[in-house]
């Protein structure tokens, strides 16, 4: 008889087949349809990057008079993408294009990074007739290695060609890497003015934790901000949505997240104008769905999980346990196993560094099981009820310092077996 032979490379890419698609998002369909906003274009090109046969970069032409901000990684380590995209931003140019490519974070590469970035927006600038500093670069990918500068720029006329306002549905799916799911989210709200549109896009699933956490987010908007107005929706915006979420408490070298605003929609609106918060709640809604997509999409995740501290002093003070609780790989692996182990929760938060804490005014519950009062197991607290509670695909867990009245609230997801194997084989 014929000894069978051992796993190969076939039966390798088959178990990390079935593994993935075990691994799918929280309760995260994709999105069907994103409304086109007036004034921004978007084309995707194939060059390869890290993968042959996926769409892996992307364009985006900006109407003449488009106002840009962006926020960008607290990482030291930035990438050359992010450092550039600091420059022309601090040099208020008249910004008329985005250049995304997935697949390699062009980070850890020195000057030589700098150079393939400045070539790259080169190479869009010329397609597009305006001057390469008005072109910015973002990268995701895999660190330390220099991007395929030759490939990305046979694709870019490609990818200019193709761009079209209905484009939103390529590019969300174009920028992804160990994403399962690609995320996008979009508004039409109402304004004194008239009709304005909101649509997103991001990538991410590790590497996610503030500041400012995401990945790459890209938001438009058709509403007529001016500059100073542009900044201020985004970073108010960003405040509460994307630096509210972590999956691994690692800040990316790459995190970039930008809002354009068009003005195709008519007259400059500022910070003043009534209309402002009608505009600055649409964007607001769109990150948060987007970062709320992206703990989702946690790279293994299976639980999506809200985490909300009251009775704190300050707000920092409130994050700061919510980060520890979040962070903690005890917590998260006990909630992948849904194991209601709440003695690690309570780790966690004495952990975090709050000054004279006392635990005889902490509470801790699992949505609506109290688990700990005064500092002690409430009288009624069951094992079965607190099991039944962490089960859920999404639940609560809700903390009471009792040291005052601020709060904060964040969002995570659980560590699984697959968040290993997924950054395990990242490079492979």
């Amino acid at each position: 008889m014929t000894a069978l032979a051992g796993p190969g490379p076939v039966f390798a890419t088959l178990a990390r087949l079935f593994a993935r698609i075990a691994a799918m998002a929280v309760n995260l369909p994709a999105p069907q349809f994103l409304h086109a906003v007036p004034g921004v274009a978007l084309g995707v090109a194939q060059a390869a990057i890290k993968t042959a046969g996926r769409d892996d970069l992307l364009v985006f032409a900006l109407d003449h008079g488009a106002q840009v901000a962006g926020v960008f990684t607290r990482n030291a380590f930035c990438a050359a993408p992010v450092t550039l995209c600091r420059q022309r931003l601090g040099r208020a140019n008249d910004i008329r294009a985005l250049l995304v490519n997935a697949g390699n974070a062009n980070a850890a590469t020195g000057q030589g990074g700098m150079d393939d970035a400045i070539a790259t927006c080169t190479t869009v600038a010329a397609e597009l007739g305006c001057a390469p500093e008005a072109v910015l670069p973002f990268s995701t990918g895999v660190i330390g290695q220099r991007l395929p500068v030759a490939r990305m720029q046979a694709a870019i006329p490609g990818a200019v060609a193709a761009a079209r306002p209905d484009g939103w549905l390529d590019a969300m799916r174009a920028i992804m890497t160990t994403d399962t799911v690609p995320k996008g989210a979009t508004r039409k709200v109402s304004t004194s003015r008239g009709e304005i549109t909101v649509t997103g896009i991001a990538k991410g699933v590790g590497m996610i934790c503030p500041d400012m956490a995401t990945m790459l987010a890209f938001i438009a908007t058709d509403a007529g901000l001016d500059q100073a107005a542009t900044d201020a929706a985004l970073r108010s915006a960003v405040g509460e949505s994307f630096n509210c979420v972590t999956v691994d408490g690692d800040t990316s070298t790459n995190d970039a997240c930008v809002l354009i605003a068009s003005g195709a929609s008519g007259a400059l609106i500022d910070t003043t104008h009534p209309d402002y918060t009608v505009v600055l709640e649409a964007i607001t809604a769109v990150c948060t769905q987007l970062a709320q997509a992206v703990v989702r999409d946690g790279e293994g995740a299976t639980k999506f999980i809200t985490i909300e501290v009251g009775g704190a002093q300050s707000e920092n003070e409130a994050r700061q346990v919510a980060y520890s609780v979040a962070h903690s790989p005890l917590v998260k692996t006990a909630m992948f196993a849904s194991d209601a182990n709440w003695g690690r929760i309570a780790m966690a938060i004495g952990k975090a560094g709050v000054e004279h804490l006392d635990p005889s005014t902490v509470s801790i519950a699992l949505d609506e099981v109290m688990l700990i009062e005064h500092g002690q197991p409430h009288p009624d607290y069951r094992e079965e009820r607190g099991s039944a509670v962490v089960a859920r695909d999404e639940f609560s867990i809700r903390i009471g310092l009792g040291r005052g009245t601020a709060g904060a609230r964040i969002w995570t997801c659980d560590f699984s077996y697959d968040y290993v194997r997924i950054n395990a084989e990242y490079r492979t």
